[in-house]
């Protein structure tokens, strides 16, 4: 029987969801919740899912532990919880190349890629959406240059450790990027700001003149029926002599 989990990497807790699955096979919740904790130390912080292979007749049970989605691994490189909600427009975080190929190996065993070096476009791919950039340079960018060529050398030769040097150099680069991404979005409130403002007196202004526009509309009218009788008297002693003479 296999039973499916989705475990927090390293720190499994007993609780209600675990006991419903678990319980009714009668095996030691215990054990199994210290097994799996060890099987996914590597993945501690993370979403981690697991499957257990559970024999009814032994008890006996194997710990199945497969790699968290690509886009926990990203977030993991990087220190971050969330990736950006406005990727074309906000970055989260730089990574090396060769930390890129160092999450596609942890994850290529469970890919459908036909080597490395798809696994390594898969997890650029998912920089796109995150809001990653890598080498200081758009994921995007990057998948062009995979496409041609420009890092097989790094590729085939798996290199996943990335010199303390750069990975400073690249931690700089994204620090003006922050920077000027806060500028932005300051200029961004400010001109936002400015227009509800706006907005706000042109409403005000609106409500002002309406009831001056009232009185001015009352005041025409007024003299529209002032002026009505006048009109009359004069029409009338013109009219009656033009009649005798006929």
């Amino acid at each position: 029987m296999i039973i499916k989990l989705l475990v927090e990497g390293g720190d499994m807790k007993p609780g209600p969801a675990i006991s419903q699955k678990l319980g009714p096979l009668g095996i030691n919740i215990g054990k199994v919740i210290q097994d799996i904790n060890k099987a996914t130390e590597f993945f501690k912080g993370l979403k981690v899912p697991v499957e257990l292979d559970v024999n009814p007749k032994t008890k006996n049970f194997k710990v199945n532990v497969f790699s968290p989605p690509v886009s926990e691994l990203i977030k993991k490189e990087l220190g971050i919880e969330l990736g950006s909600g406005a990727a074309k427009k906000i970055k989260v975080g730089n990574l090396s190349i060769e930390q890129v190929i160092s999450i596609a190996k942890t994850k290529a065993n469970n890919m459908l890629s036909k080597d490395l070096k798809s696994a390594v476009k898969t997890v650029v791919g998912s920089c796109v959406s995150l809001g990653v950039l890598i080498e200081n340079k758009e994921a995007k960018e990057v998948s062009k240059e995979i496409e041609s060529g420009k890092y097989d050398k790094e590729i085939k030769a798996e290199k996943t450790k990335t010199e303390p040097e750069k990975l400073q150099a690249l931690k700089e680069y994204f620090e003006k990027v922050k920077r000027q991404q806060e500028e932005m979005l300051k200029k961004e409130e400010a001109a936002k700001a400015a227009a509800e403002a706006a907005a706000q007196a042109k409403a005000v202004e609106a409500g002002k003149a309406a009831p001056e526009a009232e009185k001015a509309e009352e005041k025409k009218a007024e003299a529209g029926k002032g002026a009505k009788p006048e009109a009359a008297k004069e029409a009338k002693p013109t009219a009656k002599p033009e009649a005798k003479k006929k």
